[in-house]
């Protein structure tokens, strides 16, 4: 079935209606068409498909998004999720003729923020609108308000990706950011657990399992502490429930509410699961080294999100275990991929090794740690210096002592 015939839109439009039903898109223009900051507004009589969406948003980010739910519920859960997947700060307020909370829950699960019953009112669309604007997308793609979200996935296995993400999240810390989530989202082969020494009764498939429940207090229960960051574990048995690993929408989107910056140690970028991880992430570090095989699959696995319509511009390469003397310069890297390498991390075997032995990040003052200094920096700015709080005899052996201890888990 080919993809129907749209109209086009004017250049200034700012909020779209996807709304089939003709009785309910009349009810609704007629309050939107009230509020000057939602005009001009664009409409599309039937749910688009995704390529029609590309089109329409093609150099545009319209303000809102409306969508009608009850007409056909899968095609516009699917709608939902390609305009996530194409904008990730769109701001989506779904229509409903009847108040139906499974409905709403999926839709919400798909990047939805907002919904309306019938018969809409001028009330309800006006808190609707309050609440929407609190979360408004910033320039920068994450939304105001709301935690930024950083995926590393390795370009193949064994590049060094975990290491990278452990590290990246305690350096955060370091940073003076205190609101941070490390999550081990890798289903069968995730290795923070044993990279930090740590161990907890739960991982992230609890997280799934509660999603209609997922709130502050039930996530507190299913995270541990490391060093000031709260880190989310992979399954200790990885046959556990692994059909159903399929939506990762709900952990990110409870992350972000819960957390300034979370940092997701991915698998790799192929598959439903992991691709859905790129597709909900802020930004994506693509990690290799600069060994051919890695060169190689960190070219395919670019090819890959690209076809999946990941833009090029949301993905940084990270060249782990850099070495001028080995495997091929950075000047070669970029060549053969067509991107410029983000930040190279220095081969630091035996401050690694140490690292991981002891279950604590490698020090500040090595190779690698002043490496991943940089690439923090780059990532995220350092947090305002809070009030200083009244001295306490601890001194600067219970500072460093709070910033670095591994805290014991049971």
């Amino acid at each position: 079935m080919s993809d129907p015939k749209l109209n086009k839109p004017a250049q200034n439009w700012k909020t779209l209606l996807i709304c089939p039903d003709s009785k309910m898109s009349t009810h609704i223009l007629s309050l939107i068409s009230q509020q000057v900051a939602l005009g001009p507004i664009f409409e599309l009589p039937t749910y688009p498909y995704r390529t029609v969406l590309t089109e329409t948003l093609a150099g545009k980010i319209p303000h809102m998004c409306f969508v009608d739910a009850t007409s056909d519920p899968e095609r516009a859960l699917a709608t939902i999720r390609n305009l996530t997947e194409l904008h990730p700060g769109i701001q989506i307020v779904v229509l409903l003729s009847a108040n139906e909370p499974d409905l709403i829950l999926r839709c919400l699960r798909q990047g939805a923020l907002e919904f309306l019953v019938e018969p809409f009112t001028p009330e309800q669309l006006r808190q609707a609108l309050e609440k929407l604007v609190r979360m408004r997308p910033n320039s920068g793609g994450a939304r105001q308000g709301m935690g930024k979200v950083i995926c590393v996935a390795p370009a193949k296995g064994a590049c060094g990706a975990s290491t990278v993400a452990a590290h990246l999240a305690m350096q955060f810390r370091r940073m003076g950011h205190k609101k941070l989530l490390l999550a081990d989202l890798d289903p069968l082969t995730g290795t923070l657990a044993f990279i930090l020494k740590l161990k907890s009764p739960y991982s992230f498939l609890d997280a799934i399992h509660r999603a209609s429940t997922l709130d502050e207090s039930v996530w507190k229960a299913l995270v541990v502490n490391a060093g000031g960051v709260d880190v989310l574990l992979s399954p200790e048995n990885p046959a556990d429930g692994i059909q159903e690993v399929q939506d990762p929408s709900a952990i990110i989107e409870v992350s972000r509410t819960l957390y300034d910056y979370v940092v997701l140690d991915s698998a790799g970028v192929y598959g439903d699961w992991h691709l859905a991880l790129m597709q909900l992430c802020d930004e994506i570090l693509l990690v290799t080294t600069n060994e051919l095989p890695a060169l190689q699959a960190a070219q395919r696995g670019l090819s890959y999100l690209e076809h999946h319509q990941v833009p090029r511009a949301k993905v940084k390469l990270i060249v782990n275990r850099y070495a001028k003397d080995a495997g091929l310069s950075k000047e070669l890297i970029e060549t053969a991929l067509h991107m410029e390498v983000f930040q190279s991390l220095p081969s630091d075997y035996e401050d690694i090794q140490k690292a991981v032995i002891e279950g604590k990040p490698a020090p500040p003052n090595s190779a690698f740690g002043k490496a991943i200094t940089a690439l923090a920096e780059q990532l995220l700015p350092a947090a305002a210096p809070s009030p200083e709080p009244a001295k306490k005899n601890a001194g600067l052996l219970g500072l460093f002592g709070s910033l670095f201890a591994r805290r014991p888990t049971t």
